[in-house]
């Protein structure tokens, strides 16, 4: 009777370390569905940033004393676009679109002016929301403030259109 109570006793082990070994199975299979979950969510927010650096028929543009933030901008060619400027700066401000394949030289002035494709003024503390049409030709523009210094300053930005 003491060998059937010790087979007994060793099927009971082997229960016991079955038992063990299907828990650290489920608490892994679980593991690696938090683990899926969460590499799932971490792709989906990488691929949603991705979407929102491309083009966009809406832009958020802050100003500050001398730069633009972004300084690249990309939208779609001929479409309405929604241009939303934050001004924190302590000056006035230009946000102006040179026409396609043109830059302004070392100093914004009269002479840009008829390159000038699309512009708006926003006074140091101010914020405005505004539309444009987009060029119809895709390309890269030139993003400028045409107060004086600013563009020697650095004041300068690349708007693409594709």
């Amino acid at each position: 009777m003491a060998r059937g109570a010790a087979q007994g006793d060793m099927q009971e082990v082997k229960l016991r370390q079955v038992n063990k070994q299907f828990t650290v199975l489920q608490i892994q299979k679980h593991t690696m569905k938090n683990k899926l979950a969460l590499t799932c969510l971490l792709l989906m927010l990488c691929l949603s940033a991705c979407v929102q650096s491309g083009s966009s028929n809406k832009l958020n543009v802050e100003m500050t004393d001398f730069a633009f933030t972004p300084s690249q901008l990309t939208i779609p060619a001929g479409r309405e676009i929604t241009l939303h400027i934050i001004h924190k700066g302590l000056v006035e401000h230009d946000f102006i679109i040179m026409k396609l394949n043109t830059n302004v030289g070392l100093h914004f002035n009269a002479e840009d002016q008829p390159n000038v494709y699309w512009q708006i003024k926003v006074q140091a503390g101010d914020s405005q929301t505004v539309t444009f049409t987009a060029p119809d030709q895709p390309g890269m523009y030139q993003i400028v403030c045409g107060m004086a210094g600013h563009v020697e300053s650095g004041m300068v930005g690349t708007l693409e259109v594709k």
